[in-house]
């Protein structure tokens, strides 16, 4: 685990897509903007989930899909840094490895893109949305009881692609990755989270290092939002005390307003027929307890349930 000999250089790890590259570029430059001498090379990896991206997430095995060659990479010193979408990170960090930075969140809703740029209320009755999410099946259920489902993989535009092409009807992607490439003219529309809860730390980049390596901490540290951070801390705290996976139907948002802050969380079943929502707000300082408030709520309604029956 040595850190890079010249400590006037940096290497970033990304994977390849064209949503992982630009977030990583953003998180770069916000470096290189207060440390103009730092000489930094972006590195791209493969990870086990781009290496099979037309294949069903459960046939590739979820936990770590898009992080695990990046973690290994920050733990044989090949890089300083690896900049990851908070989603995809696990509830388990490996040993020796820290979250050194969180930049300011994007927008964290989920859109719509639709063939045709038909709303989601106007989608023709039994049409095909194509998503491998348990969460987004399970809120899209509650609305649209006819509405079918296909796996659809891929990076941000490849997934739009085969929504033009015709392989489904329509899909839906985070607003904030739309907003990082430069494609929010295909978003046909966000979705508020009062109809669809987006996934715990959905819109959050997590710049990740090893927990020791305070030069790359004090590099990192002007890139850091205390706001953001606060979101994917009390975000991963609900889903780590729901005892939830990567395959869980969670929803939450963590919002701060001022000295307050509001957890909204859901638990729903993937088939529709079931979800338990929440939300309650605190002041800031209680926000540990907050969450603890809204997790004793949802399991007393029956979610607990709901995140067992997935993992049968």
């Amino acid at each position: 685990m040595t850190p890079s000999p010249d400590p006037d250089a940096l290497v970033v790890g990304t994977r390849g897509s064209l949503l992982a590259v630009t977030q990583t570029q953003w998180v770069v430059d916000e470096i290189r903007r207060h440390h103009p001498h730092l000489t930094v090379r972006v590195e791209r990896i493969t990870t086990r989930g781009d290496r099979n991206p037309d294949a069903p997430l459960p046939e590739v095995g979820q936990k770590g899909i898009f992080t695990q060659e990046l973690e290994d990479a920050l733990l044989d010193g090949s890089i300083d840094l690896a900049v990851h979408s908070a989603k995809d990170l696990p509830q388990e960090m490996p040993a020796g490895l820290d979250i050194l930075c969180v930049p300011r969140r994007e927008d964290p809703r989920d859109a719509l893109v639709s063939r045709g740029g038909t709303r989601l209320q106007d989608l023709p009755r039994n049409a095909v949305l194509g998503t491998s999410s348990l969460r987004r099946q399970a809120q899209l259920r509650l609305l649209r009881r006819d509405l079918r489902f296909c796996v659809l993989r891929g990076n941000v535009d490849t997934r739009i692609h085969k929504v033009q092409r015709g392989d489904c009807d329509a899909t839906l992607l985070a607003m904030a990755g739309l907003r990082r490439v430069g494609l929010t003219e295909q978003a046909t529309e966000p979705l508020d989270p009062d109809i669809m809860l987006p996934a715990p730390g959905q819109g959050i980049l997590a710049v990740q290092g090893r927990a020791d390596d305070e030069r790359v901490r004090a590099l990192t540290r002007p890139a850091h939002d205390e706001e953001a951070a606060l979101a994917l801390t009390h975000e991963r705290m609900l889903v780590d005390q729901l005892e939830g996976g990567c395959r869980t139907p969670i929803g939450a948002l963590f919002e701060a307003h001022g000295p307050g802050v509001t957890l909204t969380a859901v638990v729903a079943a993937p088939a529709g027929d079931r979800a338990v929502r929440v939300q309650h707000a605190a002041r800031r300082a209680d926000a540990a307890d907050l969450v603890a408030r809204v997790v004793d709520e949802l399991l007393d309604q029956g979610a607990a349930g709901i995140i067992e029956a997935c993992r049968d």
